[in-house]
């Protein structure tokens, strides 16, 4: 009972773990978020935007979503106010975004509500409450009090995998720190995974500043400029390359169907298939990090240690395989790479089936 479980280092960092989803990637993952400014300031819109963009998948402020199920609890509106603003932000509906004008409070009931609508919803991905105040159970305001009543909402996305997003008030008076602004004590602020605070740089003026921090986003300071009712991020958004180190490993092993060997071997076996070098330090934490989404292409891995050496064993199992043995990273990335090589890459492809055995290459 009052032994502590724990894990160890090489255990931690040699054990494929689930990769934080983003639902607004860079800006919005798994967990609790807030998104405060002040009272007419535009942050409803945005959050309502939000919404609307996961449940049909399209881009917010320039950025990628996950499209899945939203929940909008907008408990300071009528649905003839939202009615109003979605038609003003689209003309096209979504059954994928839902609405509610009334829930319970924090402590039991909002909770409950919320565990029944993901065990209806299973592509639940975010869940926007309008306002925090609204759901708050008592008048306390202290450091403890804030930090214990939303410490249950937090455990409860966790537990969930989904994102919830509470809209908040800032304070009027001004801070260099703009997080300093979020109104109640530091307990809101330290208890939640990120925080966004919209400033706007004059009141009616249509423009302001979305600052953005949190444990598993890079700090953030959008520039936004309203056009109609909605949004609009003024810096262009580069846009990350797509991580294909999965479907590299995968269409190896299409081939392989074993490998053992050092790390540096399997560095080498894949630059001479794909032309991409990848640093041998880089390798066990690039297969732990994408362990989950190898397992589904039907790859496993293991690491061992013999002699004091490092090896790594890789396993293709075809029926595991969700691609059913389809070549992957020569579709995605083919175009990204010289042309001598995307033509050698094709021809290769073109003369193998994928299927050829080989029983790998032992670590001596």
């Amino acid at each position: 009972m009052y032994e502590l479980k724990t894990v160890n280092c090489e255990q931690l960092m040699t054990t494929p773990l689930r990769p934080i989803e983003f639902c607004i990637d860079g800006m919005i993952s798994t967990g609790l978020f807030i998104l405060a400014g002040a009272p007419k300031v535009g942050k409803s819109w945005l959050a309502l935007d939000m919404a609307l963009s996961i449940a049909k998948g399209e881009k917010l402020l320039g950025r990628e979503t996950k499209q899945g199920t939203a929940l909008y609890l907008c408990l300071e509106d009528s649905y003839t106010r939202i009615q109003n603003r979605l038609f003003d932000l689209t003309s096209e509906p979504s059954e994928n975004l839902h609405f509610a004008i009334m829930a319970g409070t924090l402590g039991g009931v909002l909770e409950r509500q919320i565990e029944n609508f993901k065990s209806q919803h299973k592509d639940l991905k975010i869940i926007i409450i309008d306002t925090l105040q609204k759901i708050r159970s008592g008048d306390e305001t202290s450091y403890a009090s804030d930090y214990k009543e939303l410490s249950g909402l937090k455990n409860l996305a966790d537990k969930l995998r989904i994102a919830i997003l509470l809209v908040h008030h800032t304070r009027k008076c001004r801070d260099n720190d703009p997080f300093n602004m979020i109104s109640g004590t530091t307990g809101i602020s330290g208890c939640v995974d990120g925080s966004m605070v919209m400033i706007e740089k004059q009141r009616g003026s249509g423009e302001a500043t979305l600052y953005c921090v949190g444990r598993d986003i890079e700090n953030l300071e959008l520039h936004l400029k309203r056009e109609g009712s909605r949004w609009i991020a003024e810096e262009k958004i580069i846009s990350k390359p797509r991580d294909t180190f999965s479907f590299m490993v995968h269409d190896f092993m299409l081939e392989k169907k074993y490998f053992k060997g050092s790390a540096t071997m399997l560095v080498g076996e894949l630059k001479m298939q794909f032309g991409v070098e990848i640093p041998s330090n880089k390798i066990t934490q690039n297969l732990v990090q994408h362990g989950i989404e190898l397992k589904g292409l039907g790859v496993t891995f293991e690491i061992k240690r013999s002699c004091g050496q490092r090896f790594i064993i890789l396993k293709y199992d075809r029926e595991s395989d969700s691609s059913d043995g389809s070549l992957l990273w020569v579709e995605l990335a083919v175009t990204a790479v010289t042309p001598c090589l995307a033509n050698a890459l094709t021809m290769r492809n073109e003369d193998s089936d994928g299927c050829c055995e080989s029983d790998g290459t032992a670590l001596k």
